[in-house]
């Protein structure tokens, strides 16, 4: 079978490299690879040569670090294993099934008839999963920091080596959740073994950084992590650890021999958890005949879409009112039928509490400034690529134009209503982060005054949702003008073709952005210089509205400009898949 598998994989990249080469001759997919073989050339190999001149400059000295930061990578293995046991331990609380056991039609149609075992077809999907776990890790080396070819390449065999086992782990997690549901007694029992013994290892590592942290409280992010590393190096939680500091440590050893021995226990580690899988052969067969049985029901289901579960939402569509509202409903309702309230229930009471928390130790704390930091990153990314992560809009609908066609509604009208409902969830999301880290910001802004941290908040929060829905603009105004440049709905194109059309159009965005942005910045740049001297720091709130208004009405002027590409779009110019 192994034989096979590999025949099979061979054939498969092969094909899949002739496909995306005959496409080339296409201007926009041409256009895409060369965009982005510049973009790896110069993002690693050019940044590459240029770490081996510095270093030649040097005359071969390594670089000199600091001592805190000697200490704080001494402490990095650690830090590393704690966070992949409680990525483990979120492994079995939340429930995510493993790409192992989504086998394809063509697997399902010849593979599962043929004479091969469960556990066969469980080592074929292993050897399918490498090459895309094997790009990873070649990426993650050569995005490394280090200047020598020779640590570029330790990294990424390291990382290899982690992300196959978390691949297979996530699988045998799924395996036991499954043995967990058998009929026999003795298999739940087996199943509930790997369960107690993460829910041990947690409260063993949980207890010890709790009577750290009541000793000395940490004072900052450094203090965090040398108190992380000094429980993960002691007693009881060292031995727990054990197993996920084996995985991390190739990542942080030093050549050769430091590094050949953390390379060979991590092996072993794998070596461990893929046979824990194997095992579980009759929890697969369950398992995948379960999946046999869901497609085979579903045989019009197209791969990737979404499943939406039928419940109450609590708000019902009134027959008369603006147009707009009926799109801002119909996405509402896509929204509360995918997702499940009550994990966003769940995020929110644990966000809130941390911030509590946080809030309540005072300023001088580890998990304030790291949750400070946190949300703040968060609102950042809220602000500028969750309009393009979101496609809630007409990146989505354009699936159906035959049918918004038929609709007497006034083009403008549909683009508004289009970009309502995402808009309004991305600032709800930024607004909390905001909030979170207006809150916490003087564990981490020291500098600057309460009366400063609080009005630059404001002042964010009230320019906020203008960016966002500037930016829903441009990538529907793309769409409509461009629309075999934009992947519809759930759609991933792979491939160097592809990632140069997302970058030419991410770049396009942000440029697009900075223009429109420009006079509301202007305009209130001139308000908050003229107020400045007069209300000091609150003199941004008046800056930030002058701003957000103008944006926003550059936004509803172009709703009502790119109605007619609207108008014009054909339905045969949009590609229902790659």
């Amino acid at each position: 079978m192994i034989a096979a598998s590999l025949y099979i994989i061979v054939c498969s990249a092969r094909n899949r490299m002739r496909v995306r080469l005959q496409r080339l001759r296409e201007p926009r997919y041409l256009i895409g690879a060369i965009v982005g073989a510049a973009y790896i050339y110069f993002s690693f190999f050019a940044r590459f040569r240029a770490s081996r001149a510095s270093t030649a400059r040097r005359n071969g000295r390594p670089p000199q670090f600091p001592a805190a930061m000697t200490a704080l990578a001494a402490s990095a293995p650690a830090f590393s294993g704690l966070l992949l046991m409680a990525v483990a331990t979120g492994a079995w609380l939340f429930p995510m099934n493993s790409g192992l056991l989504e086998f394809s039609d063509a697997e399902l149609q010849f593979l599962f008839p043929a004479p091969v075992s469960r556990r066969e077809l469980l080592i074929h999907r292993m050897l399918r999963s490498q090459l895309g776990m094997l790009f990873g890790a070649v990426v993650i080396g050569l995005a490394s920091p280090s200047p020598l070819g020779l640590s570029r390449v330790r990294i990424a065999v390291g990382t290899w080596i982690l992300l196959v086992t978390g691949k297979i782990y996530f699988t045998g997690v799924t395996l036991a959740r499954a043995r967990l549901r058998a009929g026999s007694a003795r298999a739940r029992r087996v199943a509930w073994l790997p369960v107690a013994a993460m829910i041990g290892a947690l409260g063993l590592v949980g207890s010890a950084i709790a009577r750290e942290v009541m000793h000395a409280m940490p004072s900052g992010p450094r203090d965090v992590l040398l108190l992380l590393g000094r429980v993960a190096q002691s007693g009881a939680p060292r031995v727990v650890l054990w197993p996920f500091m084996a995985l991390t440590r190739p990542l942080f050893s030093e050549w050769p021999q430091p590094y050949l021995t953390s390379l060979a226990l991590a092996i072993v580690v794998l070596a461990a958890i893929g046979v824990w899988v194997l095992l579980s052969d009759e929890a697969f067969q369950e398992a995948v005949s379960d999946v046999a049985e869901r497609r085979s029901q579903e045989p019009a289901r197209a791969k990737g879409q979404p499943t939406y579960t039928v419940r109450s939402s609590g708000w019902t569509l009134a027959p008369i009112g603006r147009p707009e509202t009926a799109f801002a409903w119909k996405a509402a309702m896509q929204t509360l039928r995918m997702v499940d309230r009550r994990a966003i229930g769940q995020v929110i009471a644990i966000v809130s509490a941390l911030t509590i928390i946080a809030a309540s130790l005072g300023r001088a704390n580890g998990l304030a400034s790291l949750l400070a930091a946190f949300s703040l990153a968060a609102t950042a990314f809220a602000i500028v690529l969750a309009p393009q992560v979101i496609r809630m809009d007409m990146r989505q609908d354009l699936r159906h134009l035959e049918l918004l066609k038929t609709w007497p509604v006034k083009a403008s009208a549909i683009v508004r209503g289009e970009l309502l409902w995402p808009g309004v969830i991305i600032t709800a999301g930024a607004w909390a982060m905001l909030a979170v880290a207006t809150l916490l910001s003087g564990t981490i802004l020291t500098s600057l005054s309460v009366g400063l941290r609080m009005s630059g908040g404001a002042a964010i929060a009230i320019v906020a949702p203008a960016l966002v829905f500037s930016q829903l603009m441009i990538h529907n105004a793309v769409a409509l003008l461009f629309p075999a440049w934009v992947p519809l709905g759930n759609q991933r194109p792979r491939g160097l073709d592809a990632m140069g059309q997302r970058l030419i159009l991410l770049g396009g965005t942000w440029l697009l952005l900075m223009v429109s942005a420009l006079p509301g910045a202007i305009a209130g740049g001139v308000v908050w210089f003229a107020l400045q001297r007069f209300v000091g720091p609150a003199a941004l709130l008046p800056a930030a509205v002058v701003c957000a208004v103008i944006v926003g009405l550059e936004v509803l002027l172009a709703t009502e400009a790119i109605g007619p590409a609207y108008e014009r779009l054909d339905v045969m110019a949009v590609e229902r898949s790659e």
